[in-house]
């Protein structure tokens, strides 16, 4: 008979810890530091949290997470042996961090007790898709802090200014003015109000005549092309709509409890 070896190993001031294969532990603790027995289900939950962020449920990886519990229990330990457990600014972490683990919980439960079925799904895809209109469009746009500034840049463009030059010179819009102020293929539905509707307005290859004003300052936008909207089907956005549903029922149920409760 093979006997499993294991090795008892001083890790800090505190002791001894033992290293053994999970395996061998006994009575629902997979390890006991100074005493205080670290329970299986502390190691079940960080295994659950580790796979769910794509680790391998392995040997190895078991004997690590249980490695780290070890270490935090001896942490732990010495913090309460300080005092640290009686600070009141710990106290009202440890105090956030349960109330933080609560509401996690709820909203998870509330999730899987309100399953959103196929027929409101259809419903919330239509709804996007009808937002989305039937018609992409590619863009450009110079974006700059002032009117003025933007009557300028049309003045010039009059002039057979190039669009991209004038872009790439005077654009504050750091994410496009590298490539001439192009913007690429999008639905009218992702731009703010004023520009969508100043885009849809145009037509292929013009340049608006005045000044766009938007919260993030004034555009000169043009038109490069148009071409009709493929959307993705319903299967390949499900997930997606169903999480969008799911989180709209959810802030519906929170503001009704908050109209509910009794705030002093």
């Amino acid at each position: 008979m093979r006997l499993t070896k294991f090795l008892c190993v001083p890790l800090t001031i505190l002791g001894l810890a033992c290293v053994v294969p999970v395996s061998a532990q006994s009575g629902g603790a997979v390890a006991k530091v100074n005493g205080v027995a670290i329970p299986q289900s502390r190691l079940d939950l960080v295994i659950k949290a580790a796979t769910a962020q794509g680790q391998p449920d392995s040997a190895e990886v078991r004997n690590a997470l249980r490695e780290n519990l070890i270490t935090e229990e001896i942490l732990a330990q010495e913090a309460i042996k300080k005092g640290l457990d009686r600070n009141q600014d710990v106290l009202t972490q440890i105090d956030l961090a349960r109330q933080g683990i609560l509401i996690r919980a709820y909203q998870a439960d509330f999730m899987r007790n309100n399953p959103v079925s196929d027929s409101d799904l259809r419903k919330e895809y239509d709804s996007v898709k009808a937002q989305m209109g039937d018609k992409e469009y590619k863009a450009r746009h110079i974006l700059v802090e002032t009117e003025q500034q933007a009557k300028d840049l049309i003045a010039s463009l009059k002039k057979g200014g190039a669009f991209d030059k004038l872009a790439g010179e005077h654009s504050v819009d750091t994410g496009s003015k590298s490539n001439g102020g192009e913007l690429g293929w999008s639905s009218s539905a992702v731009y703010v109000k004023p520009f969508a509707d100043a885009l849809t307005n145009l037509k292929k290859g013009e340049t608006t005549n005045q000044p766009v004003q938007t919260p993030f300052g004034w555009h000169v936008i043009r038109l490069d092309d148009i071409r009709a909207a493929v959307p993705p089907s319903f299967e390949e956005v499900k997930p997606n709509m169903q999480q969008r549903v799911l989180q709209r029922k959810f802030a519906a149920m929170v503001e009704s409890l908050r109209k509910n409760a009794k705030v002093e």
